[in-house]
């Protein structure tokens, strides 16, 4: 740099402001080095990419840092030139400087375990947890040494104001009394920057590849947050690709009919189904949703660590689905899928959104058989929203209430656990072994009164920190793999308990992951990311078979519907997939943003910018994405539409019961 500029700058009034911007700066270049080392494995090492997201980078963290420095810009443009050097100047400076070496110290330090997980920057999933304080904080005290993590903020916070202090940081901006004149050549250039980057950044910009790791480096995580906060929901007709009204529908109902269906009406935008089923059985339906249980778990996919002994055993006896995909990576994603039977529309899950009561869904169609539907959760149901979604589709909820009520719109039994029936519980909740004996509680409950069941249980034991019980498996708690183990052993006890009870030659049981463990990847959607496993077991005078037919998360429900040969009214994305002609078979696949259809060997993916790209899948457990030199219009009309119609759906409030 220039020494006269230098001087300018770094041993003037202003000398703090900008050695906190360089600061800021230089260690967002090292955490962006850190995480491109970190996943390198799927980095697309093209040098013009990651130099453009290195130089996209860099603005994103230029704006950042002026942005949380512009309040002190303000305070040294108008604090009086007399009073410079004073106490008051030096408390206030010490006492701003803290406050942000914390925030900087920490949202740079926070990045780190985040990227650990998900892959990405700050996005949706931070903005959704900072909501939920108590399991966020409570799971972060679990998961690390809360009191050795604020050490290490107090000794960076005390190393910098050492190495401020050694090159005469603080001296240059408490003995120079610059006259206001001057100071006015500091603070237009920081305001003029900072307004021109403000007025001409946005966070999408950094999506100029194919490639997630480069689109993520080149964010800044802070930056990011913000973004996310801002834009919480996307309206499809604003962002997204489309096809007129009329059309979008006509294919969607034209792909969505089954040869053992009707349509309930000639409207151009209903898409009810009138279903024709054969010898209906009525089994009670318990449906369990596994946390972040991916098919690469398992050894039908080729693990060799022998973690899910009792889900391989179960899978052998079952109905076994071993080509589905997860449409998102989130629990409340999976939740819409296996409820709601809809691809995942932009922003937020449906289940976290407002006004989400009394739609068309699972609970609909059992409700019409006399079945009794609970949601059954180890945790606050408060979390994401939970109660309040499942509340509203009618479900008496069963969770560990910590005194946070239901919306008051919502009428809806909700029981409690009770202390005396919980033997371990973490932030998230209960362990699967105490929340499997509640289903179980439930069920007695139900057998007594001679009403079928419906229950949905979600677990939470393979969740960060990983905790369990003691003295149950052959692995030491703290460990994915571990915690993968204990949910496969408590599943397993589950179903021991579960054949002494006489209702359970009448119970069948839909065994299924909420998403995958992780979804990070060289693409912004890693199909390979969203294989999941599912079974359906005890189904009665059913033999054990594999399905190895591509598979979407949303067609779970409407297959096992078809299999206990239900007559119904549908108005469910899903289809029974013994019913899908051979070809026409398709999975959905997004994550907030970018939305995608699996359909052969082609991916069709959408996304915020009008954009529509096809790719050639290739690869059996890594499917590899190759970007198609042609486009196949009806895969691309066929996307867009499924999309378009699920949004529309919903926000004009068609998705509702009639």
């Amino acid at each position: 740099m220039n020494t006269k500029l230098s001087q300018k700058l770094f041993k003037s009034r202003f000398s703090v402001l900008f050695s906190i911007l360089s600061l800021y700066i230089s260690l967002s270049f090292f955490i962006r080095i850190t995480m491109m080392i970190w996943s390198v494995k799927d980095l697309d090492l093209n040098p013009i990419y990651i130099f453009r997201a290195f130089a996209t980078g860099f603005l994103f963290d230029l704006i950042m840092g002026l942005s949380i420095l512009v309040p002190y810009t303000i305070y040294l443009l108008i604090f009086p030139r007399k009073w410079m050097g004073s106490l008051f100047d030096r408390c206030f400076t010490y006492f701003y400087l803290t406050i942000i070496l914390i925030v900087i110290y920490f949202s740079l330090l926070a990045e780190i375990p985040f990227w650990d997980e998900f892959g990405v920057r700050f996005n949706f999933i931070a903005v959704d947890y900072l909501i939920y304080t108590y399991e966020v904080f409570a799971n972060i005290n679990q998961s690390y040494p809360l009191p050795l993590v604020g050490v290490v903020l107090v000794g960076l916070i005390m190393l910098t104001f050492i190495v401020f202090k050694k090159f005469s940081t603080f001296k240059h901006t408490f003995s120079r009394k610059t006259p206001i004149r001057n100071r006015l050549f500091h603070t237009v250039p920081v305001f003029g920057i900072a307004v021109i980057l403000g007025l001409a950044l946005r966070n999408k910009q950094a999506d100029f590849s194919n490639n997630l790791v480069i689109n993520e480096l080149g964010k800044n995580g802070a930056y990011s947050f913000v973004s996310a906060f801002r834009s919480n929901e996307l309206d499809y007709e604003t962002f997204y690709p489309k096809l007129s009204e009329k059309e979008a529908y006509a294919i969607v109902r034209k792909n969505l009919l089954q040869e053992n269906q009707k349509n309930s009406t000639t409207r151009y935008d209903d898409i009810s189904r009138i279903t024709a089923g054969d010898q209906e059985k009525k089994p009670n339906i318990i449906l369990i949703a596994i946390e972040s249980f991916s098919a690469d778990f398992l050894s039908e996919f080729g693990n060799t660590n022998h973690l899910t002994p009792n889900y391989d055993r179960l899978s052998s006896e079952s109905i076994f689905f071993t080509n589905l995909y997860a449409t998102g990576t989130r629990t409340v994603r999976g939740m819409e899928a296996l409820t709601l039977s809809v691809p995942p529309t932009p922003g937020n899950s449906i289940v976290r959104r407002p006004d989400n009561k009394n739609l068309f869904s699972v609970s609909t169609i059992v409700k019409s058989k006399n079945y009794q539907p609970y949601f059954i959760y180890g945790g606050d149901g408060y979390f994401d929203n939970m109660n309040t979604f499942f509340g509203g589709q009618g479900f008496d909820i069963v969770d560990r209430d910590r005194g946070n009520p239901l919306s008051d719109e919502i009428t809806t039994n909700r029981f409690a656990i009770p202390d005396q029936e919980v033997t371990f519980e973490n932030a998230w909740g209960i362990c699967d072994e105490d929340l499997y004996n509640q289903s179980v509680k439930y069920a007695d409950k139900n057998f007594k009164s001679d009403k079928p069941f419906f229950q949905f249980v979600m677990t939470t034991s393979n969740h960060k920190p990983y905790s369990f019980p003691a003295g149950r498996i052959d692995l030491a708690p703290g460990d994915r793999n571990a915690a993968v183990k204990y949910t496969d052993y408590a599943l397993g006890k589950f179903i021991e308990k579960a054949k002494t009870k006489p209702w359970f030659k009448n119970t069948v049981f839909v065994i299924v992951a909420d998403h995958c463990a992780s979804s990070a990847g060289k693409w912004e959607i890693n199909i390979d990311r969203h294989h999941i496993p599912a079974i359906i077991y005890n189904l009665p005078k059913q033999m054990p078979t594999k399905i190895a037919r591509l598979t979407s998360q949303i067609d779970l429900m409407p297959t096992l519907f078809g299999y206990l040969g239900w007559n119904y009214t549908t108005n469910l994305y899903g289809k029974d997939i013994n019913k899908t002609p051979i070809g026409d078979e398709r999975a959905f696949i997004g994550n907030y943003r970018t939305l995608g259809m699996l359909k052969g060997n082609i991916f069709t993916q959408i996304d915020d910018r009008k954009c529509v790209k096809q790719f050639v899948v290739s690869g059996n457990e890594k499917q590899i994405l190759t970007v198609s030199k042609t486009k196949n219009k009806d895969l691309a009309s066929q996307t867009i539409s499924y999309y378009q119609t699920a949004s529309m759906r919903f926000k004009n409030g068609k998705m509702r019961n009639k």
